[in-house]
């Protein structure tokens, strides 16, 4: 391994905002791993929506702060001591943390997975959150079985494309929405049985239950918050399952928990983490989405890579729903 240098291109926020926060950087210390963590030289760096909240402060973080949640690249060095579950460097990695918007991080090792060689460059960093999300939400958020009718919001967005993909694989009966033509064409080739457009469709909670039969879905994975809530309670089964898993369109609003009666209805407001958060919870899953991604050839859709110090763009493209499938940044 070369020596590890000791500066690095990396964007840094000081304070919330619009994309004008995010400062590129050239000089930033390439940081020290700890206890458990390993120094990882990233080759693919993740964007996610949640990095907004972030950047605006709809869901605060100290700063400075250095966002990103996930990447891929090698690993250049472990920390002095700690559990590193057969990590070593020179490996090939995938991880999730915090600070991924740099050409090096301090990755903890309890999150950090070996990319199997079927996978080409890319491909992990890729699939890893919104992967492990799509398959955490269809496995214990509602655990899908072949035959279910289920809707998913924003089926053409990344989480969305890999639940079509998931569900198709499961057998599972697929309605999707989307705002565009474009992006309701991509859901169906990703394996959407049926697709509305909420942008045009006057009656949306009719749709669905035309489509049905009038029973419903008996689950609702939606990522947009607010916008869609109402019409989720609407058009679940009874005795179904609304997982709200993101805020896109705003916050869902305070709920009178009686509501849920009429239907037996159940609520769950879900994240990743607390699905893998132990070793065991993690491999689990991450084995199993690589596999799918392996077995079913799995169509992981990547929008566009952005040079590192096009972050911006980047973020304003995926604020103004210009994207399909995902993001990525290359340092």
């Amino acid at each position: 391994m070369p020596p590890i240098p000791k500066t690095m291109k990396g964007v840094l926020i000081e304070k919330t905002g619009g994309v004008e926060v995010l400062q590129y950087k050239t000089d930033l210390p390439v940081p020290t791993p700890k206890e458990g963590e390993v120094l990882v030289k990233n080759d693919f760096i993740g964007i996610n929506y949640i990095d907004t909240y972030f950047r605006t402060g709809l869901y605060p973080a100290p700063k400075p702060e250095i966002l990103g949640r996930e990447a891929e690249g090698t690993i250049i060095a472990l920390g002095p001591s700690g559990n590193f579950y057969n990590l070593k460097v020179g490996d090939r990695v995938v991880w999730m943390g915090t600070s991924a918007y740099a050409e090096f991080t301090a990755a903890p090792a309890s999150k950090t997975y070996p990319i199997p060689s079927s996978l080409s460059p890319s491909i992990a960093a890729a699939s890893f959150l919104q992967g492990l999300t799509a398959l955490t939400l269809i496995r214990e958020a509602y655990e899908v079985k072949k035959g279910d009718w289920i809707l998913v919001h924003a089926a053409a967005g990344g989480v969305g494309l890999w639940l079509c993909q998931l569900l198709r694989a499961l057998g599972a009966k697929t309605i999707g929405t989307a705002s565009t033509a474009d992006k309701i064409e991509l859901a169906k080739q990703n394996g959407a049985d049926y697709m509305i457009n909420y942008k045009e469709e006057k009656d949306f909670v009719g749709a669905v239950k035309k489509i049905t039969d009038g029973e419903g879905v008996a689950a609702v994975f939606d990522s947009t918050g607010k916008d869609q809530f109402e019409n989720d309670l609407e058009v679940v089964a009874r005795k179904g399952t609304v997982v709200s898993y993101g805020n896109s369109s705003g916050a869902v609003p305070p709920l009178t928990i009686s509501r849920l009666s009429a239907k037996n209805v159940k609520i769950l407001r879900p994240t990743l983490f607390n699905y893998i958060s132990t070793r065991e919870e993690f491999e689990r899953y991450t084995g199993e989405l690589f596999d799918f991604i392996t077995k079913h050839n799995f169509n992981v859709r990547i929008h566009e890579t952005y040079p590192l110090a096009d972050v911006a763009r980047a973020h304003t493209d995926l604020e103004g729903r210009k994207t399909t499938g995902k993001l990525l940044l290359k340092p």
